[in-house]
């Protein structure tokens, strides 16, 4: 860990959290020659991360992901959660839906992808410090591609119930013995679970709901 010169008070502070020392380095050489930038310290993990911003009370924090002790997400928590007020971008090579969102969610202001020009880093670097959401363009579509999706309805217990004994073999009848319900109960749970998995018969709703996560039948179809 270095801490260089803390002078030129109208640079944006920041500090380099990444457990990859060549990468680390990369980035640190790429803002030094940025005028309005200054690079006042670096860490090689999330714990390391926190306990430097606490220290030196950056501007931002340029966090990777995926990192000893104390990953990115969690150090996120951390320094949006203490009295700072560090804005945090993430900077990794890491963009599926789950990563970004638990960067998101824990507080990241931006997300960028490790493949981002220097243009684009300084950019990104000086509208985090203003407050402002960054996020990488392949990022960005992701979570428009996402948010776009038509929202999956849950099925009630009921309705897992019925699909259960379908999967099973049962008929109507027989599945109406074995819940205690009416047959007209039946096919009228069973029209709710095709409409909600978007089938037209028996079968193909045991496989979608499977698909889903929704029925836990292992080699069953």
């Amino acid at each position: 860990m270095t801490v260089q010169d803390q002078g030129h008070a109208s640079r944006l502070r920041i500090v380099v959290v990444d457990d990859h020392t060549v990468m680390r380095a990369g980035v640190v050489a790429l803002l030094a020659s940025e005028p309005g930038i200054e690079v006042v310290g670096e860490a090689d993990d999330g714990r390391a991360g926190v306990a430097l911003v606490e220290e030196l009370v950056p501007d931002v924090a340029l966090l990777d992901l995926r990192m000893p002790v104390l990953d990115g997400v969690a150090a996120t928590q951390r320094i949006v959660a203490g009295p700072s007020g560090t804005r945090v971008l993430i900077l990794t090579t890491y963009d599926t839906d789950t990563e970004i969102e638990r960067a998101v969610e824990a507080g990241a202001i931006g997300y960028l992808l490790k493949d981002t020009s220097r243009e684009q880093l300084v950019d990104a670097i000086h509208s985090a410090a203003r407050g402002e959401t960054v996020l990488a363009p392949r990022v960005a579509q992701k979570l428009v591609a996402k948010m776009r999706r038509p929202v999956q309805a849950a099925l009630t217990a009921r309705e897992v119930d019925v699909l259960e004994a379908v999967a099973d073999g049962l008929s109507n009848a027989d599945i109406g013995k074995r819940l205690v319900i009416g047959e007209a109960t039946v096919k009228t749970h069973l029209l709710r679970v095709f409409a909600k998995l978007d089938v037209s018969d028996r079968t193909r709703a045991v496989v979608v709901a499977m698909e889903r996560g929704l029925l836990d039948r292992p080699g069953k179809d």
